[in-house]
């Protein structure tokens, strides 16, 4: 698999492919340009470590087209960049259109709570303050 495949499988434009795995945007343009090559080891760390290249993986689209990734025998489903969420439903049965719904609810909740969490430890950081239950 070539890197432009490997981003486009993952669903990432150049800047965030480069970002999520620190490659400069330069050297990945050069990469998919072909006028340079990466050794065989990069594109094979990059390609398992981005949940679109595994076989086993069902290929889901969400309703604004985002990608998603369900792996049943591991009951988690993954969005492109990676980020992996428990299910305890088997999602073989649901209807596609109703799943794309429910896979962007899911993962909005997820990138919610992810902010807020993120919001919170800064705020630890760069405040002197306590929280209370």
């Amino acid at each position: 698999m070539m890197i432009r495949e490997l981003r486009s499988t993952a669903g990432m434009t150049q800047r965030e492919f480069a970002a999520h795995f620190g490659i400069p945007v330069s050297t990945l343009r050069k990469w998919e340009q072909g006028e340079s090559t990466p050794p065989a080891y990069v594109i094979t760390l990059l390609a398992r470590s981005l949940p679109g290249t595994h076989r086993e993986l069902r290929k889901l689209k969400g309703r604004g087209g985002d990608v998603f990734f369900y792996n049943k025998s591991e009951g988690k489903v993954a969005d492109a960049r990676g980020n992996e969420i428990l299910v305890r439903e088997d999602l073989d049965q649901v209807k596609e259109q109703n799943l794309s719904i429910y896979l962007d609810d899911l993962f909005r909740g997820f990138y919610d709570l992810q902010a807020s969490f993120d919001r919170d430890c800064r705020m630890d950081r760069e405040e002197d303050i306590l929280w209370t239950e």
